[in-house]
């Protein structure tokens, strides 16, 4: 089944949702963050689901984070892109199974955001983990508001504030990824590793995750809500997006 631009599948007990634009490396464009929604949503109500898996089609990338072809650089605008962006990216978290991202390739901006909303990244050992919003004159909206709790304060604002991307294995040793695997053996691991949660307890499972997610999706949502379209009025993200589009070196202000 074919949820917007997401192939949305069942294999017993677990619900596999793959973003498929590889074309575009499975960015966030209207069809992938509708399916993503859709994909959740469905899964969420069908008794018969216990785990959810999302992975990216192709070799190249899980997801290269937003599409910023069309951004349109006003508060409101910004504001609202934000809201539709952050509804996507916590959808794994407000899910009430169990959501394992199984990260095939590039894990960028948004990207790298819908993995760590995941309750369980499991990574191939060719993907990379990054985000790198700071080119472009902008911040990670839901990533900051995430990363400290994970890898620590210092780290985050490192991730953040330079953007540069970090191999698989280096996310593991931060603990974002539970575990690396060979590239061929990736979605057999994941398939298995999410059987054998789909065997457990469905309430305690469910039970367990809410526990551990308590408190998610509070303040710190809306803060970045209000704070970060004064990002999108600043001539730093004009520039940053026109040098992306453009192909060249950015030139910030002084």
């Amino acid at each position: 089944m074919r949820l917007g631009s997401v192939n949305y599948e069942t294999r017993g007990k677990v619900a596999l949702l793959t973003l498929d634009e590889p074309h575009k490396l499975n960015a966030l464009s209207p069809g992938i963050r509708q399916g993503i929604l859709e994909g959740l949503g469905k899964a969420d109500a069908d008794d018969a689901i216990r785990v959810v898996v999302i992975t990216g089609n192709g070799d190249k990338a899980f997801c290269a984070g937003a599409d910023i072809s069309n951004f349109e650089l006003e508060a409101d605008k910004g504001r609202k892109f934000l809201a539709m962006a952050l509804d996507v990216l916590a959808a794994p978290e407000r899910c009430s199974k169990p959501v394992i991202s199984a990260v095939n390739g590039l894990a960028y901006g948004g990207g790298f955001e819908l993995a760590i909303a995941s309750d369980f990244i499991v990574a191939s050992e060719r993907a990379q983990f990054a985000v790198p919003e700071i080119k472009l004159g902008l911040l990670p909206g839901f990533a900051i508001v995430r990363l400290a709790d994970m890898v620590g304060r210092a780290k985050a604002k490192e991730l953040s504030i330079l953007g540069d991307p970090i191999s698989a294995d280096e996310a593991a040793r931060l603990g974002l990824v539970l575990r690396v695997v060979p590239h061929d053996r990736l979605m057999a691991d994941v398939m298995e590793f999410a059987d054998r949660i789909a065997s457990k307890p469905k309430l305690a499972v469910r039970m367990a995750k809410s526990f551990y997610n308590r408190g998610l999706g509070g303040d710190e949502m809306r803060h970045a809500l209000d704070g970060f379209p004064l990002l999108f009025m600043h001539g730093d993200a004009r520039e940053g997006i026109s040098a992306f589009l453009e192909k060249r070196k950015a030139r910030f202000e002084d």
